[in-house]
Formats: C-alpha cells, structure tokens, sequence
C-alpha cells in the first residue's frame, strides 16, 4: 500500500472513475429513448424488471402519509439526530443565498441582477447497496432554502418497499412528491415527464453509473448538479498525526463501495508503516470488511514524501472530494490548496463529520473535478437574469458606441434599432 508519488498505481487510483463507460452508454440512451416515447408504460416494464415491483398494480407514487408514518415510527433518538442534522444543515446554507441587487451606473442608467429560485427540482436517492437519509437531507434543504416551488424525490423500490428512514428525512426535509422508480428511467422521467412523474428544471443526486450517465445525457434539456464518481478521501499527515485515526479515516471511505479511494500522503515513512499496520488491524473487524480490502487494494494507497510541499502539490493535482489535514498547523497547511471539494481541518474533524451533522454539504465534486466545481448549495438551485434600464438621455448618450460595435460586427438591424430612437 505504501507507494512513491511516482509509482504508476497513483495514476490507475485517477483513472479508476472513467472505466467502462463506453460499455453502459447505449442501454442509457435505450432508456431514456424508450420513457421519452413511451413514458410510464416504459417506467412500468423497467421497474417491473430491476425491482421487481408492479407499479400498474401498486402504484408508483409516495403518499405523503407513508412518509409522516415513516417517521413517527422512527426511534426518538433517530429523530433527534436528524432534527440536530437538518437544523445545521439549514443554517449553514442559509449564509449562501444571494439576493437580488442593482445599482445606478450614471443618471439614467439602473443596471442589476435578479435573482430567482427554480421552479421545480428532482431529488434522486439511491436505493441499492447502502441506504442514504444524509442524501434526502443534504440535497433538498438547500433548495428549500433557496425558495424551491415544488421538490421530487425518485428512488428504487426493491418489491414496493422504499427503506422507512429515506421516507421520514423525506417528510423532515419537506419532499413535496416522491416515486417508487429508480435508474436511469427515473432520470428520464424527471427530464421529460410522464402522466405520473412532472418534468423538474433540475435534477440532483448520487447514483450507480446509469444514473449518472443518464443525468450527463440529459443535461440541456435540463440542468443537474454534477456527474458524481466513486467517493474519495485523501488525508494529508505528518509526524503528529494518529496512525489509528487516520487508519480509521481510510476505512470510513472504503467501506462504500469497491471503487471508492483511500490515500494518505505523508512526509513520514515511519508514520506510514504504522498506519498501514493500523489499516489492517481495523479491517479484520470491519462488517464490510470484504468491500473495504477489494477498494483499498485497488484504490488505496499511502505516499510517501520528501517533505509537506509536495504533499500540498499531489493534493492539488488529486483535486479530491474529501481532504483531511491532520498536520501540526491545519489552518497554514490549508492557505496552499487550491482544489478540493471539502476541507476537514484538524485531527478531530473524520470526514463523517461533513457526511452527516456538520452542515456544510456532502455532494462534492468527484474525480479531480474540484478544480472547477463546487460543492451543492443554495446557489444551484437560483438562477439570475440581468436587470437594465436606460433612460432617453443615456441611450443617445452611448448610441455612438453601440453603433459602432454594432457595425463592426455587421449586424445593419442591431444599429438600427437603437438610432431609431434618435430624436
């Protein structure tokens, strides 16, 4: 596990989330081909066919009292972490909003921005190996915050059965419809619309590879908010650094799936070998301990620096999801990354602290895209338009300039439409 940062596995661990996209592509566009023509019909036999689950006998639709009961049968102290999470997570994003705003450039002239919520926005929430209530939160209190008309939530229903925690963070965080569909025939749907599932403005959500290239398929025909990999922590140690704690920081990473990626990069080959040795201790005890060693054989790795500048370098070039500091000075170490989705500063901030309560959001960008994406927040989920106003007075005091530029570009009909208003 431990490697230089020459070693060639640093860059398959990069490369791992392009792998055999070519392979699932033409079944995605078969589906979304299929729900575009043929709507709940083609939902009814893809839903019949993965989850086994009739939705012509059953209906496809979560009534909002399924989600009430859900989560008055939730244990009180489950309730209680998810108000404590929500009420975070609320506040947290509630900093981001953007207002609308303008100003007078000159007498005259009132130029601004409007800002707008979107009108409808499509939640996805996997259903498939692990179950996400952090996800129902995470990705619908922003867009209630920002002022969202009406939030839906798809998810797969294996049987007819959606898990009862997903149903009450639905209810908690304020889903206003919810629908027993799941893949890229949910993507689908929200894109296009059915008799059953509305068409949305936006579509969010984690999901396996259909999912998320059904969501990059659909993309202009409405918007989404990133195409998410396989999930990735890297933690940057040094000498003061807890072997145990950072071995533990690598398992709560690889325990998601086999193509999740763990890597420490340290300047201390010491303190490398004693995470190692800390790495497989822990495992053995580990209920997903088979998933957690297939993704660290394959993806996980420690490596091994002369020094803490170039770990701050492969840090940058990683642009990873997750970035843990657990160095002497997490704050002056923190001044030299320029990319990543979420900086956890300190020995005493896991990454499961982000995941669940701190409030900043859990959907970040994935696979190096860090270094132009940001993470989720209120701010996807509003639009702007440009505000102007010119007064008689202005409009003839720049039509010259306009004229100009409208020329040179020889567009006659542009020019025109402003020396018409020439007195």
């Amino acid at each position: 596990m431990i490697i230089k940062k020459t070693d060639k596995k640093l860059q398959e661990i990069l490369d791992r989330g392009d792998i055999m996209e070519g392979e699932y592509l033409q079944t995605v566009l078969d589906i979304i081909a299929n729900v575009r023509k043929n709507g709940d019909e083609a939902l009814a036999e893809y839903t019949l066919k993965f989850d086994r689950y009739d939705i012509k006998k059953n209906g496809i639709e979560i009534s909002k009292d399924e989600m009430k009961a859900a989560w008055d049968n939730l244990p009180e102290r489950l309730k209680t972490a998810l108000e404590n999470a929500k009420k975070n997570v609320v506040q947290f994003h509630e900093k981001q909003l953007e207002a609308t705003w303008m100003y007078e450039k000159s007498k005259g002239t009132f130029l601004g921005q409007k800002v707008t919520a979107l009108e409808s926005v499509g939640v996805y929430v996997p259903g498939g190996k692990a179950v996400y209530p952090s996800s129902v939160l995470m990705n619908v209190l922003p867009a209630k915050v920002a002022g969202v008309d009406e939030i839906v939530m798809v998810t797969p229903a294996t049987g007819g059965q959606v898990n009862p925690v997903v149903l009450a963070a639905a209810y908690l965080a304020g889903v206003d419809r919810g629908f027993k569909v799941g893949g890229a025939q949910a993507v689908a749907a929200l894109a296009y619309g059915t008799a059953s599932i509305p068409k949305v403005c936006k579509i969010t959500g984690p999901g396996n590879i259909y999912v998320a290239l059904a969501k990059k398929m659909v993309f202009g025909k409405v918007d989404i908010d990133m195409i998410a990999g396989p999930s990735e922590v890297l933690i940057v140690a040094d000498s003061t650094a807890d072997p145990d704690y950072v071995a533990a920081d690598m398992l709560s990473q690889a325990e998601h799936d086999e193509l999740a990626s763990a890597i420490v990069v340290t300047d201390s080959m010491e303190l490398a070998k004693e995470i190692e040795n800390s790495v497989y201790a822990q495992l053995a005890e580990l209920p997903k301990k088979e998933i957690a060693a297939k993704s660290l054989e394959r993806f996980g790795a420690i490596i091994v620096t002369d020094n803490l500048e170039e770990a701050a370098d492969i840090v940058n070039e990683i642009a990873v999801e997750h970035l843990e500091l657990c160095v002497a000075h997490p704050m002056e170490f923190m001044l030299k990354i320029r990319n990543a989705g979420a900086i956890f500063l300190g020995q005493n901030t896991p990454e499961p602290v982000g995941d669940y309560f701190a409030g900043p959001n859990h959907v970040l960008p994935t696979g190096g895209t860090a270094k132009f994406f940001s993470p989720l927040g209120t701010y996807d989920f509003q639009k702007k338009s440009s505000i102007i106003y010119y007064s008689k007075e202005q409009l003839m005091a720049d039509m010259d300039d306009i004229r100009v530029l409208a020329e040179s570009e020889e567009l006659i009909a542009h020019r025109n439409s402003v020396i018409i208003r020439e007195d």
